[in-house]
């Protein structure tokens, strides 16, 4: 097992259900409704792929190889850029700033990576 993406697994976690806590009670009313969604959709995302990346540790005890370890990779990276860029995006529309609506640029680069993880998933399950 990938002790390394189990402990990152757990902490992300912990994360989304605190994101998801924080954003149901605290950002209602605070934040417009266009926002909002975006918060929940970078939640589901990272909560989503928090047990891609924990199938990818556990897979590992059984397919060791790298195909696994840049799987988990990928989906790290995936939460940090496809996740992280909704949280800034909802957190700037909440400010009013539009200058930042750039950000949602940077959205599709961690989807692509979540999507590269996925099959690197498969390809070492197909190659074992």
């Amino acid at each position: 097992m990938n002790k390394s993406y189990l402990i990152i697994a757990a902490f992300l976690g912990a994360l989304s259900v605190m994101l998801g806590a924080f954003g149901a009670h605290g950002l209602k009313g605070k934040m417009p409704e266009d926002g909002l969604a975006i918060f929940e959709t970078a939640v589901k995302y990272q909560f989503y792929h928090v047990f891609a990346l924990l199938a990818a540790a556990i897979v590992n005890q059984f397919i060791p190889g790298s195909l696994l370890s840049w799987s988990g990779r990928c989906f790290v990276a995936g939460i940090v850029l496809f996740s992280g860029s909704l949280y800034l995006l909802s957190y700037f529309k909440m400010i009013g700033n539009t200058q930042m609506n750039w950000l949602g640029a940077v959205t599709p680069f961690g989807g692509l990576c979540f999507i590269a993880g996925w099959l690197l998933l498969a390809f070492a399950a197909i190659k074992n």
